[in-house]
């Protein structure tokens, strides 16, 4: 196999390849004056199984385009398959029309990516499930649990704790962990009155007592955690953490994390950390290289992946 880095997230594509052993095959992407991508692979890749790391995180377009471009220089160069490693799939968010005249931007960017040339896409807990249908090609689609369950078990025991979802569409998510923990379960209901801002209405489900963990996918303004916390704590929670894989953290998220009733915040790598983050006490994160890379190296070999998730 070939591993090839973009520029969104150097660090974990390093790990990824000290994981392996397989060192990063030597590419150029830069850009022209005018901010126009440029592609340039400076090792043979003819008949390779090469994998292609690039999480699509801010600035979400410039590094959208470098994938892009990358695909179509390696499917030029006459690589025998591309797999497109997308730790942090951006756009995913999009994954539905909202009201009329709306576009379906996961689909726009799924499109893009086959037509660039990908055979395959590894990603790392998407948004929404159903993003894997927007593909014409095979998507692995990465989930938590491997990455936070040894983590949070550090935390108490069984009995003493409850996985909660913070809003209803992530009761799936929050589900699959709790029965992986064999813990209780709690939802927060929620109402978005509009993007970007929400509103926590009620808890249900059991917390009095209880060391409680918000489990989501994406952590972007903090503002849906940060009020969560406090509704968890006014039902007579114990302690509150939180756990994301994608930390977006835009904006003053950081800040609000570290002033709110949680008692941490725990991201993974899927993102490169800012300085903030970097410096903050009150955020963790954790690596997905070694499960990326036991991903990537099952699908070189063409093993399992949900063996991965038994």
């Amino acid at each position: 196999m070939q591993l090839i880095a973009g520029n969104s997230n150097r660090p974990l594509a390093e790990a990824v390849s000290a994981y392996l052993n397989v060192p990063l095959t030597q590419a150029s992407i830069k850009r022209f004056s005018d901010m126009e991508v440029f592609a340039e692979i400076l090792e043979n890749v003819r008949g390779e199984d090469v994998f292609v790391l690039q999480s699509t995180s801010y600035p979400a377009n410039d590094n959208l385009m470098e994938l892009l471009i990358t695909i179509d220089a390696l499917r030029r160069g006459s690589a025998r398959r591309i797999t497109a490693v997308i730790p942090y799939f951006g756009y995913a968010r999009q994954d539905r029309k909202t009201g009329g005249r709306t576009p379906i931007s996961a689909k726009l960017v799924a499109n893009l990516i086959t037509s660039a040339g990908a055979d395959r896409v590894l990603t790392m807990e998407l948004h929404a499930g159903q993003i894997q249908g927007f593909f014409d090609i095979p998507v692995d689609n990465l989930i938590m649990g491997p990455v936070f369950e040894p983590e949070i078990n550090k935390k108490g025991k069984a009995e003493d704790m409850v996985m909660v979802s913070p809003d209803v569409g992530g009761v799936v998510r929050a589900r699959a962990l709790a029965k992986r923990l064999g813990c209780g379960l709690a939802i927060i209901d929620k109402r978005r009155e509009k993007a970007g801002v929400s509103e926590v209405m009620n808890v249900i489900g059991n917390v009095d007592g209880k060391i409680c963990f918000l489990v989501d996918d994406i952590v972007d303004s903090g503002g849906t955690l940060c009020n969560a916390a406090i509704a968890l704590k006014g039902k007579g929670a114990k302690e509150v953490h939180a756990y994301a894989v994608h930390g977006v953290l835009s904006g003053g998220a950081v800040a609000r994390v570290s002033s709110s009733e949680l008692e941490s915040l725990v991201i993974t790598d899927s993102i490169a950390a800012t300085e903030a983050v970097r410096v903050s006490d009150s955020i963790e994160q954790i690596s997905l290289a070694p499960l990326l890379g036991e991903a990537i190296k099952r699908i070189s070999e063409e093993k399992s992946i949900s063996e991965l998730f038994k």
